[in-house]
């Protein structure tokens, strides 16, 4: 796993900064789903603009997440964090929702049919 992240070696100092990425990541996520499930769907019909600005937003915030976690994954395995095996899960499961939701968002805005 640590050569497909591309961490070389291990250095225990870096747990915190794996927690750190891993809040960002997670927050991020959150204010995603809250923006793509909740405001979207309320104030997007109001404006009649539904697609073309709620697929964007979506897919920004996701390519975000993604990026969040791969850096905190990385953080985890160089930090060698004893739940680390568990923490890659956890994403794996996250970076399929993840991929789920962009496909959604692309389909919104016609890019996949």
């Amino acid at each position: 796993m640590r050569g497909m992240l591309g961490v070389d070696a291990t250095a225990p100092r870096k747990a915190e900064g794996a927690h750190r990425a891993f809040r960002a990541s997670v927050a991020v996520s959150g204010v995603r789903c809250l923006i793509t499930y909740l405001l979207v769907p309320v104030l997007v019909p109001m404006a009649s603009l539904a697609g073309w600005v709620a697929a964007p937003i979506g897919i920004a915030l996701c390519v975000y997440a993604v990026i969040n976690g791969i850096v905190s994954l990385k953080r985890f395995w160089s930090a060698d964090h004893p739940h680390r095996w568990l923490y890659t899960f956890f994403m794996a499961v996250v970076f399929v929702i993840l991929t789920a939701a962009l496909i959604s968002d692309f389909s919104r805005l016609g890019g996949l049919t």
